[in-house]
C-alpha cells in the first residue's frame, strides 16, 4: 500500500512540473501558462541560467532556471521551443524514451535552406524526429501566435490547438498537458500529416485572429478569437500543403 501511495504521489507531483527548453516567445508564453496553472517550471536555453534572470523574476517563485538536461528531466513531458539549428546541440541521449512537445516550425530565413523540407520529402516534425530518433515527438503550439497563447487560454468557448504524432500514448499525454494549460486539442494525425498546421497551410496562425485587416496592419495588437474544436477539425480537413521551397520567411 505504501509503495502504491508513493507512486501516486510521484505521478501527481510530476504532472505539476514542466521543463521548457527555449526562452523565446513561445517558450516564455507556455511558461506563463504553466505558472498561472500553479505548475513548477524549469527553463533552460543555450545561453545558460544567468541569461534567464529577468524572465524568472517575472514568472515568480514557481519558476527557476537550469541547464538543458535538467529541463528535460524536470517533468514528464519537456517542451522543446528552439530553432531547428539548435537540435544537433541538444543532449540527444537525455531525450531517449521521452515524449517531447515540440513547438517548432521551419523558417528558412532563420534556419537556412533544408533540402528535405523544401522538396516536401519530409515534414518539419518528421525532420525533428529524425534528429531525436529515440524521443517521441508530438507537435503542439506551433500553429498559434505567441501573443494569442495567453489571450486564448481558458477562453469561452474553449480554444483548440492541433497536435500530431506517431505514438498514440504520447499524443494522449501531450493532449492532457495542453488541456491543463488551458486549451482543447484536435488530433491532426501522424507526423507525416503535420503539414496541415505548418506555416502557410490552411490551419496556421491566422485561424485564431479576431480582425484580419487589423492583424495585417499590426499583428501584435490583435487580441485573438476563440476557435472551438469542431471548427478546427473542419479547417484541418480543408488545409493544403504549403510550397515550402518557395517560402521567403
Amino acid at each position: 500500500m505504501g509503495t502504491r501511495t508513493q507512486s501516486l504521489e510521484h505521478e501527481e507531483n510530476s504532472m505539476k512540473r514542466i521543463g521548457i527548453i527555449g526562452s523565446g516567445s513561445i517558450g516564455a508564453a507556455v511558461a506563463r501558462l504553466a505558472v498561472a496553472a500553479d505548475w513548477e517550471v524549469l527553463i533552460a536555453n543555450s545561453r545558460g541560467p544567468a541569461s534567464l534572470s529577468g524572465l524568472i523574476e517575472e514568472l515568480g517563485p514557481l519558476a527557476r532556471a537550469g541547464e538543458v538536461q535538467e529541463a528535460v528531466e524536470f517533468g514528464d513531458i519537456p517542451v522543446l521551443a528552439v530553432p531547428l539549428a539548435a537540435y544537433p546541440k541538444l543532449p540527444q541521449a537525455t531525450f531517449a524514451g521521452r515524449t517531447v512537445l515540440s513547438t517548432g516550425n521551419y523558417y528558412p530565413h532563420r534556419d537556412g535552406r533544408i533540402e528535405q523540407l523544401d522538396t516536401l520529402a519530409t515534414t518539419t516534425a518528421e525532420y525533428e524526429q529524425a534528429l531525436l530518433p529515440e524521443a517521441r515527438i508530438v507537435k503542439a503550439f506551433n500553429s498559434i501566435l505567441f501573443t494569442h497563447i495567453p489571450n486564448l487560454a481558458n477562453s469561452t468557448p474553449r480554444t483548440a490547438l492541433p497536435i500530431a504524432g506517431d505514438d498514440d500514448a504520447a499524443k494522449a499525454g501531450v493532449s492532457e498537458l495542453v488541456n491543463a494549460l488551458g486549451f482543447d486539442t484536435v488530433d491532426a494525425g501522424t507526423l507525416a500529416e503535420s503539414w496541415r498546421f505548418e506555416p502557410e497551410s490552411g490551419a496556421y496562425t491566422q485561424i485564431y485572429v479576431a480582425d484580419l485587416d487589423a492583424f495585417r496592419a499590426d499583428y501584435l495588437s490583435d487580441p485573438g478569437a476563440p476557435l472551438p474544436a469542431d471548427r478546427l477539425t473542419e479547417i484541418l480537413e480543408a488545409s493544403h500543403r504549403a510550397d515550402v521551397g518557395a517560402r521567403q520567411f
